[in-house]
């Protein structure tokens, strides 16, 4: 289990700056698929930085397993908890399939390079996301959907128990968007891991999260299983509009249509 117990963080001067996230406690279970949904700025990409210890809380506690992240060697916790970025910036000329190996490196021992089995694995989750075509080309040289299913396919090379995805179909198309989010929820499914994404399409989460996290200003306003949760009252106090939703029998989930 990752945990968030009253946890705040402000970036620069916290005389000037509110809090990026207030106050947060939350618990995200094994074996569960979390939406955290809101608007711009509302402190989602803050609170992925802080589970995966990429920045460490002003208040309170993040922790795995009963652990505080900040216990936990750099290459241990990288071999429990990884992270796919809003965005990626590389500007080196690293092969897909190099930069796919990278996921391999906190399970390797030191100075050791990747072996047999590694490179099995590597193959393997670039097929599973159709991405073994551009094994051989430069990351430079790649669109920013191409990127961002080399990145995904890092993160499942990594081979962790906690999966965090920070907008992972931002630069998709429809295609690519619903094949990663099958293979992280066969994941979530099959292997019994905690999958949390950042989210923007609503509908999207709705169809793959069992449970949904709603921010504002830095603080959660609501959260639990995607049925309770998902309805219109929330959404209106989450992002000041009216909405209608439906099941949709074809999918087996409510879907939403916002209304001027």
């Amino acid at each position: 289990m990752i945990r968030a117990s009253d946890v705040s963080f402000t970036y620069g001067d916290k005389k000037i700056n509110p809090p990026a996230v207030k106050n947060i406690t939350i618990a995200f279970e094994p074996g569960q698929f979390y939406g955290i949904i809101g608007p711009n700025g509302c402190g989602k990409s803050t609170l992925l930085d802080l589970l995966c210890g990429h920045s460490e809380p002003d208040q309170g506690m993040v922790s795995y397993n009963g652990r505080a992240l900040s216990a936990w060697g750099k290459k241990e916790l990288a071999r429990n908890i990884a992270l796919v970025p809003q965005s990626v910036f590389l500007n080196f000329p690293y092969t897909a399939r190099e930069v796919v190996t990278m996921g391999r490196y906190p399970h390797l021992p030191r100075f050791a390079a990747p072996a047999t089995e590694d490179m099995e694995i590597v193959d393997s989750v670039l097929a599973n996301c159709r991405a073994e075509n551009l094994a051989g080309r430069y990351m430079t040289e790649l669109s920013g959907g191409e990127k961002q299913r080399v990145v995904f396919a890092r993160s499942l090379a990594q081979n962790t128990p906690v999966l965090l995805l920070d907008e992972p179909c931002a630069n998709l198309d429809v295609r690519y968007a619903l094949l990663l989010m099958d293979i992280a929820a066969e994941r979530v499914r099959s292997d019994n891991r905690s999958v949390v994404a950042v989210m923007h399409d609503i509908n999207l989460a709705a169809r793959y999260c069992d449970h949904l996290v709603f921010m504002n200003h830095g603080m959660i306003r609501a959260s639990g299983p995607t049925a309770r949760v998902l309805d219109r009252d929330v959404l209106h106090e989450i992002f000041g509009v009216d909405a209608k939703l439906s099941m949709e029998s074809a999918i087996g989930a409510r879907q939403v249509v916002f209304l001027r």
